[in-house]
């Protein structure tokens, strides 16, 4: 059997994501990403076995770029606040073609528990032990609270740093105001992750209270 050209994978990659992006991996036929690719069925099954495997590499083709970035992001000896701003700085610089991905896990992820499950693997590797470990270094260094499970304190960092930054993205003039930009945006987030949104009392305020307590 001849060598296969050493660009089909690419374009079938390319192919795959635009056709999963725009009808979802169930509607989606192999011949028509072929049609697309510029080559046959049989070609795309010389690389990927299976649907579900072209799936997880379309991810893939983006997530492992992404990964590295993320581990910069969250590595080194910084304290978490750190960690969390950047952290979520690379979120906001995340470029349209990860956005289409980031949509693509989402929707697969209630739709095949399979495609869920594979995902789901996959991310237990990647960045889910990476902020894991950032969240067990700042409860050890007393930056982060430790009444509370670090898996949770896990989820609302990740939470925190991706959902608004996508919804806010997302709806954009629809919204009821404009929304910080991306530097403000990620600045604010870090801050809320370690604060929270409750006010903080001024000094004035406290020392009414201390004094009504105190009569």
């Amino acid at each position: 059997m001849p060598r296969p050209r050493t660009d089909i994978r690419p374009r079938i990659l390319d192919a795959a994501r635009a056709r999963f992006a725009a009808a979802g991996v169930d509607a989606t036929s192999l011949r028509s990403i072929a049609s697309d690719a510029g080559t046959s069925i049989g070609m795309i099954y010389y690389y990927f076995p299976t649907k579900d495997e072209l799936f997880l590499a379309v991810v893939e083709d983006v997530y492992g770029r992404l990964l590295g970035d993320l581990e910069a992001a969250l590595g080194g000896e910084r304290d978490f606040a750190s960690r969390a701003f950047a952290l979520y700085r690379r979120v906001a610089a995340s470029s349209a073609l990860e956005r289409d991905v980031i949509r693509l896990v989402a929707r697969e992820a209630f739709t095949s528990g399979q495609r869920r499950e594979s995902v789901a693997r996959r991310f237990s590797r990647g960045h889910v032990p990476l902020i894991f470990e950032a969240v067990l270094a700042g409860v050890r260094a007393g930056e982060l609270r430790a009444d509370v499970h670090p898996l949770v304190l896990m989820a609302a960092t990740i939470a925190l740093g991706t959902l608004p930054q996508i919804a806010l993205r997302a709806l954009g003039k629809h919204l009821p105001a404009a929304a910080p930009g991306p530097d403000d945006l990620t600045r604010q987030l870090a801050s809320v992750l370690m604060r929270g949104i409750g006010a903080q009392p001024t000094k004035e305020t406290s020392a009414q209270r201390s004094g009504k307590q105190s009569r």
